[in-house]
């Protein structure tokens, strides 16, 4: 019987689930679902008991439509509370013959997660990004080769623990399984993008509801994660002040009628609202209020490439995702304002999906399931590390 592999992504605007099973060539489409998020804001759970009821209904709705329970899922891991910092871990290789062991691997990569990092703050993922053994660096595989000294330079991917708590509550409060865990833009990642563009250079920006959140790969490594506290709600929040309107038209208007610039013939529109006057209003207001916001984030997130010295140096440029990637016109405003090439990235892997770009997390979530399989029945720090060289690295 084929094996399915769900993946779940709770969103501040959306939660989606994908459910995929493996086909001769691709992983096939099973079913999909998608429905307005509560309980979750800029990418937190804020009230675990909703989440938990809404994802008891929707697995409810799975084991009906698929005639076979889901119990375990791959979960997507986001929230601005989340922050990556450098770090080293070094250790004295154990074997008499000085050949480095998978053993001696997980140690280094132990002592690299030994940070301090204050109160409620913990590590969640290590990628490490190179080993160095006796002082020789650039090394991907260090197993099987010998030297006394083993050293790793890695990235931690680190958070506050109530918060990831929260999430994991949450999910195993409606009788799911977490497989694993996998930082948004990675998800995207792991859809959207080939070894190619990872290795020529990249920034994967995934464009949410609460957050928007990047990952940049440098000749094949991952050099940079980031969250920035800002997305596509913040267009809907400015839109509702702007306009004088609820946050619920608000949010119509920004996906009926929105676009990221102005071009050509302004266009006047009129909207009928329930019980009230209708609202009448141009593209010329709406696009005073939309592209000041998205030029707000462009410049975050060139921020982010000028802390590491690549904001002019991504051959692959930019590859966009998520739910705000679709907003018409919002690739021609990326391309005047990056130095840097931009496309849309549209999941790939998984027959059946649709070429949207707002559901590169959730299938990249998917596919990241079919690297380490169903056997893996926990979170761990160690069986994490284990899968991560299987997942993302070249």
């Amino acid at each position: 019987m084929a094996k399915f592999i769900t993946g779940l992504d709770i969103g501040s605007s959306r939660i989606k689930v994908l459910v995929a099973k493996e086909g001769e060539k691709n992983l096939e489409l099973v079913w999909k679902y998608e429905r307005e998020s509560e309980g979750v804001r800029r990418g937190v759970v804020v009230d675990g008991e909703r989440v938990s009821e809404i994802l008891n209904e929707i697995f409810s709705q799975a084991s009906r439509d698929l005639k076979k329970k889901i119990n375990s899922v791959v979960l997507g891991l986001n929230g601005s509370h989340l922050f990556a910092i450098p770090t080293k871990g070094v250790i004295s290789v154990s074997r008499a013959d000085q050949k480095i062991s998978e053993e001696d691997v997980q140690r280094v990569l132990k002592e690299a997660q030994a940070i301090n990092l204050g109160t409620n703050k913990e590590i969640f993922d290590i990628f490490p990004q190179e080993f160095v053994i006796d002082g020789e660096g650039k090394i991907k595989e260090a197993v099987g080769l010998k030297g006394i000294k083993l050293e790793v330079k890695a990235l931690a991917l680190a958070g506050f623990s109530p918060y990831f708590e929260n999430l994991k509550k949450a999910v195993l409060d409606a009788n799911l399984e977490i497989l694993d865990l996998v930082f948004h833009p990675l998800a995207a990642a792991r859809s959207c993008l080939d070894e190619r563009q990872k290795e020529l250079g990249v920034c994967l920006t995934d464009f949410g509801a609460g957050t928007t959140s990047l990952a940049v790969f440098l000749e094949g490594d991952l050099v940079h994660l980031a969250v920035l506290p800002v997305g596509s709600s913040n267009i809907t929040n400015d839109l509702a002040i702007g306009l004088k309107i609820e946050p619920e038209i608000a949010e119509r208007i920004k996906l009926e009628y929105g676009v990221a610039f102005r071009k050509g013939k302004d266009e006047k529109y009129k909207l009928e609202i329930d019980g009230e006057e209708p609202l009448i209003f141009s593209q010329k207001i709406l696009t005073r209020i939309i592209e000041p916001r998205l030029i707000e984030i462009f410049n975050e997130v060139t921020k982010e490439l000028k802390k590491i010295g690549l904001e002019k140096r991504l051959p692959a440029g930019i590859v966009l995702t998520g739910g705000g990637a679709k907003m018409p016109r919002l690739l021609e405003l990326a391309k005047k304002k990056f130095s840097l090439n931009c496309r849309l990235g549209r999941p790939k892997g998984i027959s059946g999906i649709e070429d949207d770009p707002s559901l590169a997390v959730v299938a990249g979530l998917v596919l990241a399931g079919t690297d380490f399989g169903e056997e893996v029945s926990k979170i761990g720090f160690a069986s994490k590390i284990k899968r991560f060289f299987k997942i993302f690295l070249p």
